[in-house]
C-alpha cells in the first residue's frame, strides 16, 4: 500500500499505527493525520531514533499496512 492511501484511511490505519508504536497516543495520531515526515518525527522524538531508522520503520509499516 502506498503512502497516499494509507494518509487517505488514517482514520482506519492509526489503530494500527498504535499498536506498531504503543508509545504514540490518540493525540498524536490526531495530530499526525496521516502525514508520513510528522509520523516520522513523533517517532524519532518519542523513541529516541535516529531519522533514519524512524524512516525504515514507517517504511516496514507502509508495506504491512493491511488498509
Amino acid at each position: 500500500m502506498n503512502w497516499d492511501q494509507i494518509k487517505g484511511k488514517w482514520k482506519q490505519t492509526k489503530g494500527q499505527a498504535q499498536q506498531k508504536w504503543g508509545e504514540l497516543t490518540d493525540d498524536d495520531l490526531d495530530k499526525i493525520d496521516g502525514r508520513r515526515e510528522e509520523l516520522v518525527g513523533v517517532i524519532q522524538e518519542r523513541y529516541g531514533k535516529a531519522k533514519e531508522e524512524a524512516e525504515r520503520e514507517v517504511k516496514e509499516f507502509e508495506s504491512s499496512c493491511n488498509c
